[in-house]
């Protein structure tokens, strides 16, 4: 009979797992990108190779992350000098499996240890938690894969009962070998103690004298330790990037997936083939992008915006209702509801429109707020300015902002009428209701309510005579 204080097996907590570290490997010259830059700084949506892998790493919440870098060294740890990881050069490089041992001395016995790779972008974390799970403490996990076509990657090598057996490298493979289709990603999960054990046992001895961290496949098998190989279900996740054509198709696939998740919210995408997404992108309902759009985020997209096509948005925000037409520049800038802009306008760093704001043909903004309701649909600057509510700017006006030295802000109170083809020279002020006659070269501030022009007197020449060439000499 069992005791009164005894619980039902069910009611026993889940063991906990060891922590897990991260070894990213990004040491790799990319000699084929025939490039001056480090492969993994090679760009794709806008960022560095390695900037995917780090993000997708984060999502993992590991206990430490380790680089393992090399090729470009400083460029590298510059440009990454504020990510949260721990740097280990790999200065001579001699394979994967001797590059793995540059982090393993930051890496503690009782840690659980994920391989990634800088040059593997494309990894979502539903696989690589899939991976962790099927791991478990003791096992070496492997995240497989069957691409269409297997070139540059080691086969898989079953027994008949299809346990693993070995991974065999393409340039070491037989003809047999190179015909099976599951290939083994490099990524990799195995309990750090047993990894540093195994990573000690490695040699060259391969064509390419390089010590392989596959090779740690058949040194576990050695060893009675459980060898599990897990597949990615899409085979574009395991695609390394080693020249222009991978890193153009790896580009073309980041595309569609974003496009993908973009339609899964209920945008409208008039081509998802001609869509651009680099960074964070959120959108309200019935939101609606027409060809060639680019979003470079962070970008906010309320209910019912619609992007026409050929605009550019990056570090945006366009309120509900509003319309961004055709050729549109947007960066660093605030939009209200139900505006209209462009089409060619270009909006500047630290600009703010209010509700209802029109900006049309070959309008630029810059540094500046506009009030609701107000208007330059023409050919106009208007920079480091303020304008209140219901301003209407004329084709032509500008804002003089600039000395050659400093600039200075410009004023224009609620209701104000600029007329066309005005200069406002700043430091200026122009009152509320106040009318700038066409053609004024404003340098003193304009009274509320009044009408003010500056033009010079029309004069007539009677007698003048246009200039003409003198006839060439034969």
């Amino acid at each position: 009979m069992a005791r009164k204080d005894s619980k039902p097996a069910l009611n026993k907590p889940a063991p906990k797992l060891s922590p897990l570290s991260i070894v990213i490997l990004a040491a790799g010259r990319g000699t084929r990108m025939q490039s001056d830059l480090p492969k993994v700084m090679q760009p794709l949506a806008g960022a560095p190779l390695l900037s995917h892998v780090l993000e997708l790493a984060s999502q993992l919440e590991p206990a430490m992350t380790h680089v393992v870098y090399g090729h470009g060294a400083q460029q590298v740890r510059e440009y990454f000098a504020q990510a949260r990881v721990q740097w280990a050069l790999q200065s001579e490089q001699l394979g994967t499996g001797h590059a793995l041992l540059q982090a393993m001395p930051a890496v503690p016995d009782y840690h659980r240890l994920l391989v990634l790779y800088g040059d593997v972008p494309l990894l979502r974390i539903e696989t690589l938690r899939a991976l962790i799970a099927a791991a478990g403490e003791r096992s070496l996990a492997l995240l497989s894969a069957a691409p269409a076509d297997g070139t540059g990657y080691g086969r898989i090598v079953r027994d008949a009962r299809g346990a693993v057996r070995r991974i065999v490298e393409e340039r070491d493979a037989t003809a047999r070998e190179r015909s099976i289709r599951e290939v083994n990603s490099g990524v990799l999960l195995a309990p750090a103690a047993l990894l540093r054990q195994w990573l000690g046992k490695l040699r060259a001895r391969n064509t390419q004298r390089e010590y392989y961290l596959t090779d740690v496949v058949a040194l576990a098998l050695k060893a009675r330790t459980r060898v599990i190989a897990v597949s990615a279900e899409d085979a574009s996740e395991v695609q390394g990037v080693n020249d222009r054509l991978q890193l153009a198709e790896a580009e073309a696939e980041y595309r569609r997936r974003r496009a993908r998740a973009l339609m899964s919210q209920g945008v409208t995408l008039i081509d998802p083939a001609r869509l651009d997404v680099r960074g964070e992108v959120s959108v309200g309902r019935d939101v609606l992008l027409d060809v060639n759009v680019v979003l470079h985020g962070p970008v906010h997209l309320a209910d019912r915006v619609r992007i026409g096509p050929n605009c550019v948005l990056s570090h945006a925000s366009v309120g509900p209702d509003t319309v961004v037409h055709a050729n549109c520049v947007i960066q660093n800038a605030e939009i209200g509801a139900s505006c209209q802009i462009g089409p060619f306008t270009r909006l500047r760093p630290q600009t703010l429109l209010a509700d209802g704001v029109h900006l049309g043909n070959f309008v630029e903004v810059k540094n500046s707020v506009i009030g609701a309701d107000s208007k330059a649909n023409h050919l106009s600057y208007v920079g480091d300015s303020e304008l209140g509510s219901g301003v209407n700017v004329g084709a032509g006006t500008i804002t003089c902002n600039y000395d050659g030295a400093n600039k200075f802000r410009t004023q224009i109170g609620s209701g104000a009428f600029i007329g066309s083809g005005s200069m406002l020279v700043a430091p200026v002020k122009i009152g509320d209701g106040a009318t700038i006659g066409a053609g004024s070269t404003i340098t003193r501030d304009a009274p509320a309510d009044k009408l003010t022009l500056a033009r010079s007197r029309q004069v007539t020449i009677e007698q003048w005579e246009r200039p003409s060439k003198s006839p060439r000499k034969p």
